[in-house]
């Protein structure tokens, strides 16, 4: 990792009607547009949901990191956020963030390692502690066998 400060640049092009382009360099450009709740078109990517989108994949890629340093060996990690965003106060926000975190890991894995290590990629977001949303991480250990599965459910 290179040292700190990091600096992310970003550019963002409009004009009166239509999509806005949002860009970087090394990057495909996303067109971006209102979600369906402003009135939007419904089927491009919103602010909204680019954000909850930085917060899933964040998530995994933290959970990579510390896993890896744990040694926790896993073979996927599904991620669903829900961020709600409400108007208080006067000032629209999102005031929680709910993260739905699914690990499939082997047989004989340890429940404990694998919840430690997916409570700590939840506390070591940075994008969701960049956030002052309420959060909430619910978590689901598959554990894999050959032709059938075992479920163990572990809430936190």
């Amino acid at each position: 990792m290179q040292a700190f400060p990091h600096l992310y640049s970003v550019a963002a092009a409009a004009s009166a009607a239509g999509n806005v382009s949002v860009s970087a360099a090394g990057l495909e450009q996303l067109a971006v547009a209102p979600p369906a709740q402003f009135d939007g078109p419904g089927d491009r990517w919103s602010p909204e949901s680019l954000l909850a989108a930085a917060v899933a994949s964040c998530f995994i890629l933290t959970f990579r990191a510390i896993a890896r340093a744990s040694q926790l060996q896993w073979s996927q990690l599904d991620c669903n956020v829900e961020a709600t965003l409400e108007r208080r106060e006067g000032v629209t926000q999102f005031t929680r963030v709910v993260t739905h975190a699914t690990l499939t890991v082997s047989a004989d894995a340890s429940t404990v390692l694998c919840e430690r290590a997916l409570n700590k990629a939840e506390e070591g977001c940075l994008v969701a502690n960049s956030l002052r949303a309420e959060r909430h991480l619910q978590m689901e250990i598959v554990k894999a066998f050959e032709d059938e599965r075992d479920t163990g459910r572990a809430m936190g």
